[in-house]
């Protein structure tokens, strides 16, 4: 009986999307354009985060932002209104992820001649966005309190992936069972390298410090 041919396609998609990262990552670096991609569960307070964060630095950098959801256009709406920065939707057709490719074609929906730097929120999800490189410079997420602090114990790849993680909703930190130092301690067990920063996306605790991280990196990325 003839064997059946078993073909390895994971393996391939995932090299072939990390050529195209790579390809991106250089494109973008030649235009000094600074790509940030942004994930977390959903919930977690993404969007409320990028708003008090571009109101921070949109007078500082040219940004623009590029909304990844599975359906709707609220985010993209709220943004744009909120903050008045250029921002696209883009629909991922059921996909929970964004790659490269599909990062690109997002990209070419931006007029990036004018901008210094692209945030691109993520779909809402802590497992399928940290298997995909989309070609960002950086990769962020947001953990929120409710979400407990043995996370990065539970999805080790999006805390090993990630050179920033921001801990969100510390302004209900006394309701939640979360301790902010064994969070830390999680977080850096998996990605030693990571920077962490507590914030309040509602009472704007610890932004002006993410703002000064991203606005450091979009200028070290220029020179």
């Amino acid at each position: 009986m003839d064997q059946v041919k078993v073909i390895e396609i994971k393996k391939s998609v995932f090299a072939d999307n990390e050529q195209d990262a790579e390809n991106l990552r250089k494109e973008l670096k030649s235009k000094g354009v600074y790509l940030l991609n942004l994930m977390s569960a959903p919930g977690s307070g993404k969007t409320t985060t990028l708003v008090k964060t571009l109101n921070h630095i949109k007078d500082k950098v040219r940004v623009a932002v590029m909304e990844a959801d599975i359906d709707s256009d609220v985010d993209a709406v709220r943004i744009k209104l909120a903050t008045g920065v250029p921002t696209i939707q883009l629909h991922t057709g059921g996909m929970c992820h964004l790659d490269a490719e599909m990062t690109r074609q997002g990209l070419d929906n931006v007029t990036l001649k004018d901008i210094n730097l692209v945030i691109l929120e993520n779909v809402g999800n802590l497992v399928c966005p940290a298997e995909f490189d989309t070609g960002a410079v950086r990769n962020a997420m947001i953990l929120s309190v409710p979400e407990g602090d043995d996370k990065p114990l539970k999805y080790p790849l999006m805390f090993t992936v990630c050179d920033l993680v921001l801990i969100n909703k510390t302004d209900v930190m006394p309701y939640f069972d979360f301790d902010l130092e064994r969070c830390k301690q999680n977080i850096l067990m998996r990605n030693p390298k990571a920077t962490i920063i507590p914030i309040s996306a509602k009472t704007g605790e610890g932004i002006d410090a993410f703002a000064d991280w991203l606005l450091n990196e979009v200028q070290n990325w220029k020179l």
